[in-house]
């Protein structure tokens, strides 16, 4: 395949499902109480926890209700903005402690680089946003990675399973779709990428793991392109 930029997504490609949801969601859903208090009166927390009020519809919430209104989301599984972003910051407070590094399989930094290193463009794309993405491979076990990267996408282009959503990106980095490799774990979003002109890879990682039509890799260094 002629290649000239890869766009790859993080949970289960280039990174453990686990991470993410065994780590990163238990940890700022932890750590949400006692962050909101303590700077509930800096303007960027006050900012969010105003929107928390107005997307609840009650104004005159105090600290603690709003609290609670952002843990009842969580218990939903809500990706209200105002959650995304203060988990944003709930897990720039944990990586910079030290209280954990982003998980990013050892065969996907060698590859990376080495696409890197070769003139490759590489992009990420991930439901995550990205200002999570950056946190991830800035804080990563391998050390900080986002030099790799021209650049990062998240739902804010459109959903992952939506052909145009690629039609999007491969707009955004100037480049035809035919020219554009996009690695993900799952068949939904691949579909789109492919619907969408791009060239496909599935990364399957975990056994059970559905599959469709795609070129299926067990890690980056069976990718060959």
């Amino acid at each position: 395949m002629s290649v000239k930029a890869i766009v790859t997504d993080i949970e289960g490609t280039t990174s453990s499902i686990a991470f993410v949801h065994e780590l990163l969601f238990p940890y700022a859903a932890h750590m949400l109480p006692y962050f909101v208090r303590l700077h509930a009166d800096e303007p960027d927390v006050g900012g969010i926890l105003d929107a928390v009020r107005a997307d609840a519809n009650e104004a005159g919430a105090d600290t603690e209700r709003v609290i609670e209104v952002l843990l009842q989301w969580i218990d939903q599984d809500r990706e209200a903005a105002p959650l995304q972003t203060l988990r944003g910051m709930i897990w720039e407070h944990g990586y910079s402690c030290g209280d954990f590094t982003g998980h990013v399989y050892a065969d996907a930094v060698c590859k990376l680089t080495a696409w890197h290193q070769s003139g490759r463009r590489l992009y990420v794309y991930s439901s995550g946003s990205v200002q999570a993405q950056q946190l991830l491979f800035g804080y990563s076990d391998a050390g900080d990675l986002r030099e790799l990267f021209s650049g990062y996408f998240d739902t804010r282009i459109g959903d992952m399973r939506e052909a145009g959503s690629y039609r999007a990106i491969a707009e955004r980095i100037e480049l035809p779709a035919d020219r554009l490799l996009f690695l993900s774990d799952a068949v939904e979003e691949l579909d789109a990428a492919a619907a969408a002109g791009m060239h496909t890879v599935q990364l399957v990682r975990e056994p059970g793991l559905a599959t469709g039509s795609h070129d299926i890799v067990h890690n980056f260094e069976e990718i060959a392109v």
